[in-house]
């Protein structure tokens, strides 16, 4: 369907603001979710207060037309239009940032691998999305590229160098890119910080030596972290 499930929002959105890209490209776009996030976040949040100076260009890739409308036209810089892999061949742009999200499912292992080689080729960063079930679908919404063929695991995503994995319930998420370990070390500390505020309500940011003495325990104790992580 042109859409993805919304338990993985809020990662994805963090890593599109850590990365901080001046273009991006959306391959699969279908309904725009992530193209108008990242168009809001990165435009209304830089401090500028410009609600129509746009700085950022944000291209998306569709196979599907019928998908497409006028609200892709207002979100999206340019529309290419046809099969990714084709156009990724040919593309003389290069982007900061180009996003996966749900869409390796829809091809097989070797035509996926090669999407993300040319993803790879094409951009300074990327961030990866595939759900962690697989269940069998055939064309969603008179979209014959829809089908699913390929149940992706982490394994699958281990001859990629320069990468890490987001812990979701739900998702696979991977970032892969020239900028993983800023991304990856800004990522962690958001969700530490916030993690403090949840279960440590009394620490303020004034006290930064509580926060300090938190921040490292939880260095010290990674598999206790990664299961507060994975709670809830």
């Amino acid at each position: 369907m042109p859409s993805s499930n919304f338990y993985q929002l809020n990662e994805i959105l963090e890593l599109i603001f850590l990365t901080k890209p001046e273009t991006t490209l959306d391959v699969g776009v279908g309904f725009g979710k992530y193209g108008l996030l990242a168009r809001e976040y990165l435009e209304l949040w830089d401090g500028r207060e410009k609600y129509r100076d746009r700085q950022r260009k944000i291209d998306g890739i569709e196979v599907f037309t019928e998908f497409l409308t006028p609200l892709h036209d207002y979100i999206y810089d340019k529309i290419f239009v046809g099969d990714a892999l084709e156009i990724l061949s040919s593309l003389k742009n290069n982007y900061d940032l180009v996003l996966l999200i749900h869409i390796l499912e829809h091809f097989s292992y070797e035509k996926g691998i090669k999407l993300i080689e040319q993803s790879i080729e094409h951009s300074r960063n990327l961030i990866i999305s595939v759900p962690k079930t697989f269940s069998a679908q055939k064309d969603s919404f008179g979209n014959p590229y829809e089908v699913h063929k390929f149940h992706w695991k982490e394994k699958h995503f281990n001859c990629f160098a320069n990468k890490f994995f987001i812990r979701n319930p739900y998702n696979i998420i991977c970032y892969v890119g020239e900028d993983v370990l800023k991304v990856k070390k800004e990522f962690r500390k958001s969700i530490i910080d916030t993690k403090i505020k949840k279960y440590f309500p009394f620490i303020r940011i004034k006290n930064r030596f509580f926060k300090k003495v938190i921040r490292r325990l939880i260095a010290l104790n990674r598999s206790l972290f990664s299961r507060i992580l994975c709670a809830e």
